[in-house]
């Protein structure tokens, strides 16, 4: 199993290029079901998460062709996928595929939309929180679709088509607002979503439903207007930047000090992050390359921030800013309300000498003046890069466990961080 070993205490300085947001990548792939034509999506990002959901895909009868390299890529550089569900073979997504990654399970939507069935394998647990998918069948109901739990199975039916409906959602769900959004496209009649998911990746989605054919406003507020259409056509779609890798690379250099362009980021993206990054003590600055982030040497202040639903702080960066924290001048207060238990990089970045303490919902990080490295262990995607942002501004050498999680989430890490001066290699084995 592979790991990752970094040597702290080098400031980063140079250019990191953006890849493409995986968690726009995986309900555009997705949606490929939707058509009998061709999909072409651009800047997917070589991630394990997107070959895992090819297989997944290839299981349904969905083929599929990644563009040779063109002049100029490297290996960080997109790729080009086309995808093609031509004839739908399998409306079943079983249990050893569903099991390896939940955001699988959005095929239920397009499934049903296009077949007028699906039986999808109950995700199960998570790592880092229950996140059930009752809201997600909830939808499907509300447009129609009888639902039924079966061996572990959500078995969902609509053999006269979906209809258009109002779907209501209690809390924001992004999960929830990509299958609403991917079955009501194909329904007969008009469908109102409210208290939808206003992030980014949602409003990816529906462009490139517009893209297909879909008639959709309102996408990035929390009320979607979606009128159902016939069918589908292929379409050309290029993948927004990520934001959370961008926030991630920013928290590393105001971590290490240095001066990085993240080329090809979009700042309203996480405007949130940016602004409590700002708070900490870092220079950021937009341009027409991407965001510059910049920390001369000055300390590090404490923050207090709750994480919230875009465009509020993102969950997925509260690990990365904990880490940060660890070498802030005082205490700096961050509350989780997103997911339940989303504190397991605690005990790990303890054992580089971080003083952290809980309060059910609430880390309060007290700054400490110097870490040292150590062996840790990544018990999942965000956690496992907080430790490696800890790592590089800790003294001595770290060696990160199971980046497996890692390589789910961020493409060509070390190579990013190398290129910018980091002393970070990847053991095989």
């Amino acid at each position: 199993m592979d790991r990752i070993r970094i040597v702290g205490g080098e400031k980063l300085n140079g250019t990191i290029p953006i890849s493409g947001a995986k968690n726009a990548a995986l309900p555009l792939m997705i949606a490929s079901l939707l058509t009998d034509e061709t999909l072409e999506l651009h800047n997917v990002p070589r991630l394990a998460d997107v070959s895992l959901l090819l297989r997944i895909l290839s299981n349904h009868g969905v083929d599929h062709a990644i563009a040779g390299k063109r002049p100029g890529q490297t290996a960080e550089t997109g790729q080009s996928i086309r995808l093609k569900a031509a004839t739908i073979i399998d409306t079943t997504a079983p249990y050893e595929l569903v099991a390896k990654m939940r955001a699988s399970f959005w095929v239920v939507g397009p499934l049903v939309a296009r077949m007028g069935e699906a039986r999808v394998s109950l995700p199960g647990g998570c790592a880092i929180g229950t996140r059930p998918v009752d809201l997600l069948l909830m939808a499907l109901e509300r447009l129609g679709a009888t639902v039924e739990i079966d061996g572990g199975y959500a078995v969902a039916r609509a053999p006269g088509g979906l209809k258009g409906a109002d779907i209501v959602f209690p809390k924001v769900t992004v999960g929830g607002t990509h299958t609403a959004l991917m079955a009501a496209v194909l329904a007969r009649g008009t469908s109102v979503i409210e208290n939808a998911a206003r992030e980014p990746e949602v409003v990816d989605l529906a462009e490139c439903l517009v893209k297909m054919g879909a008639r959709i406003t309102g996408a990035g507020t929390s009320r979607i207007v979606v009128e159902g259409v016939p069918r589908l056509s292929g379409a050309s779609h290029r993948v927004l930047p990520d934001r959370i890798e961008t926030g991630t690379y920013a928290m590393a250099v105001a971590m290490t000090g240095g001066d990085v362009m993240l080329e090809g980021a979009r700042p309203e993206l996480l405007q949130s992050a940016l602004d409590v990054l700002v708070e900490a003590g870092a220079e950021v600055s937009a341009t027409n390359e991407g965001v510059r982030i910049a920390r001369n040497g000055a300390g590090i202040a404490p923050v207090d921030v709750t994480t919230e639903p875009f465009p509020g702080f993102p969950t997925d960066l509260q690990a990365q800013l904990m880490a940060l924290m660890t070498r802030a001048r005082g205490t700096a207060r961050i509350r989780e309300t997103i997911f339940e238990n989303r504190f397991m990089h605690v005990q790990e970045l303890a054992r580089l000498g971080a003083r952290i303490r809980l309060d059910g919902d609430v880390a309060y990080v007290d700054g400490v003046e110097r870490l040292k490295g150590a062996p840790v262990m990544a018990t999942d995607l965000r956690a496992s890069v907080s430790l490696v942002i800890a790592a590089l501004a800790a003294e001595g050498e770290t060696v990160v466990n199971r980046v497996y999680h890692l390589d789910r989430g961020f493409e060509a890490l070390e190579t990013k961080l190398a290129r910018c001066g980091a002393i970070i290699e990847r053991l095989s084995g």
